[in-house]
């Protein structure tokens, strides 16, 4: 039997250590817009967590009071986001510049070219490029060579799967 059908990402949460530092830190390196309606609270009425939109996305992004959880997370990259090109990296490190936001050079990433920065509480973000053709194609292209090419460190079967033709029959 197949999973049933997912519909997307419903919301993307990160753990912060400060929510009001957090949540101004957003708005001002990517311009995200806080959601006071999505507020969560526990039962005494203190607040726990703070949604916020980021342009150009229809998922929200849950930033949750969680101290412990980012004391553990150091380096940790759970969020990449992306752009349209090489061009809008450029204009997104002068983005960041004028936040006072360190980051790397923008680099030649695998699947494209990527730019790197850390939030207030050390959590590593992503700005990258979609390759040529998109996303879903290069992974086909990458699984096919490795179909092709039988490499030996490629797990067969979720090559298999990603590449509807190189299934077995």
């Amino acid at each position: 039997m197949s999973p049933p059908r997912l519909t997307g990402l419903h919301h993307v949460t990160l753990p912060v250590s400060d929510l009001e530092t957090s949540a101004a830190w957003y708005a001002t390196a990517l311009g995200a817009t806080r959601i006071p309606g999505l507020d969560h609270h526990d039962p005494a009425g203190n607040r726990y967590s703070v949604v916020v939109a980021l342009p150009g996305l229809d998922t929200p992004l849950q930033l949750r009071l969680a101290p412990e959880a980012v004391a553990t997370a150091g380096g940790y990259d759970p969020l990449t986001l992306g752009v349209g090109d090489r061009a809008e990296l450029d204009t997104w490190a002068a983005q960041l510049d004028s936040a006072g936001v360190a980051h790397g050079p923008v680099t030649e990433a695998r699947l494209g070219h990527a730019l790197s920065f850390h939030d207030p509480d050390g959590t590593l973000l992503r700005l990258y490029t979609a390759p040529a053709g998109g996303l879903a194609s290069a992974v086909q292209n990458i699984a096919r060579n490795a179909v092709e090419n039988d490499l030996p460190n490629v797990p067969r079967n979720s090559v298999r799967n990603a590449v509807p033709e190189a299934r077995d029959e």
